[in-house]
Order: structure tokens, then C-alpha cells, then sequence
């Protein structure tokens, strides 16, 4: 198995409507967790630098922002490595992330609007069934979010996305990692599959379960992953 094809590495585009900071940390998490910086990866401040034109502030506090998700390790005067991916926050971010969705899919089964998710949710389905044919896995994995996004949308909890995506960096990195394994991306449609028709059905436990099933799978298969990757993983 190789690893998932990396992100793009060229130039970002600057936009001077936004603060500099955040554009460095969106960046550089999205290569973090794409695994185009690997755990491990040396991060150059002074290349950061010199790729937006940006002076050491707003690196820095990027820098900053992302050692608070424990997504890379700052040495003062020394280094600023990629964390390897933890396993008991991975754990952590399942836990909460299972937790909060469930809630999600028993609310929309239970609302009589629920037709509009349905379609929502239906339409994305299919927009991966689409991706996956032109076998682009950085797609599939934002169309992936964006189903479960849809979630908290049509719950009306929308800043709880937010918060759960910030919190999950140790397992989308497990996500990814496993995402290219012959027959991962398809299990995924029909988890999505499933968890629709749970919703459609109105039965708030049908959908729950659909639910805990696909999320549960999320760490199934670390074992594997960390015997091929050790140097990835730490406990």
C-alpha cells in the first residue's frame, strides 16, 4: 500500500482580505493532515516565509495555533517537526465526534422536513460516486467532510463542525492514511448510504445506529496501518 497522494505543494495564493496568520495555519494543516508533511516532516519558518511574503509574525502564531492542536512540535531554537499522530487523542476526537453526530441524525430523522437533508445528503453521495471514478482521493475526502457537514447544517448546530473539525486532526490523519486500502472508499458511500436511509426512514434509532457503525470503523484498522507506518503513530 502506498501513501495517499499529496496535496498540492505549490505556491498558495495570498489573499490580502485575510489576516496572515490564519492563511499560514489553513495551509499548513491541510498539508499536515492531507499527509503531503508527513509526521516527522521539518518545518522551515523561513521558507513559510519566503512562500506567502509574510514576515515571522504571522508564521510564528501559526506555528502556535497548531502545536495547540498537537499537530506539530515545537523545540525553541532548534526545530518545529510534524507530531507523529496520537493514538489516545485520536481516540478522544472519535469519541466526540460519534458522540455529537449521533445526536445529529436522531434530530433530523425526527424532524418532518427531513427531505431536505435527505436530498442534500443523496445528492453528495452521489458527487463521491463521481470522484471516485476519476480515483481522486483529495476530493473524495472533502466531499466525505462535506456529508457529515451537512449533518450539523441540517441540525442546526453548524459552529459544533467547526469545533469538531479542530479537534480531529489525529484521526482524519488515520482516515487518510487508511483511505487509498482497496475497498475503503466504497465502504464509505455505503455507510453515507446507509445513514440516509436511516434518516428517511423517520426512525431516530435506525439513522443512530447507521451512524455509530461507520464512525466506529474510523480506528478498526490502525493496527495494520501502524505495522506499516510505525514511525507515524505514538500511544
Amino acid at each position: 500500500m502506498n501513501l495517499p497522494a499529496p496535496s498540492s505543494t505549490t505556491q498558495p495564493v495570498r489573499d490580502r482580505s485575510r489576516h496572515a496568520a490564519p492563511q499560514v495555519f489553513d495551509y499548513l494543516r491541510e498539508q499536515i493532515i492531507s499527509l503531503a508533511m508527513p509526521p516527522g516532516t521539518l518545518i522551515s519558518r523561513q521558507s513559510l516565509q519566503d512562500l506567502f511574503g509574510f514576515s515571522s509574525t504571522p508564521v510564528r502564531d501559526a506555528l502556535m495555533r497548531l502545536q495547540e492542536e498537537s499537530l506539530v512540535e515545537i523545540f525553541p531554537q532548534h526545530a518545529t517537526v510534524v507530531s507523529p499522530i496520537d493514538l489516545r487523542l485520536a481516540r478522544q476526537a472519535q469519541f466526540l465526534r460519534r458522540s455529537l453526530e449521533q445526536e445529529c441524525v436522531r434530530t433530523i430523522a425526527a424532524n418532518p422536513d427531513r427531505s431536505v437533508a435527505v436530498v442534500q445528503l443523496e445528492a453528495m453521495i452521489e458527487r463521491k460516486r463521481r470522484i471516485l471514478t476519476l480515483d481522486d482521493l483529495e476530493a473524495f475526502n472533502q466531499a466525505d467532510q462535506d456529508f457529515h457537514r451537512i449533518l450539523f447544517d441540517a441540525s442546526g448546530v453548524p459552529d459544533l463542525w467547526v469545533f469538531v473539525r479542530r479537534q480531529s486532526g489525529h484521526i482524519d490523519r488515520i482516515r487518510r492514511l487508511h483511505l487509498p486500502v482497496p475497498g475503503k472508499a466504497a465502504q464509505i458511500i455505503a455507510d453515507h448510504a446507509a445513514i440516509v436511509a436511516g434518516i428517511e426512514s423517520g426512525i431516530p434509532e435506525q439513522a443512530e445506529a447507521a451512524l455509530r457503525n461507520h464512525l466506529s470503523r474510523s480506528l478498526a484498522f490502525t493496527d495494520d496501518l501502524r505495522a506499516r507506518w510505525p514511525d507515524y503513530f505514538r500511544d
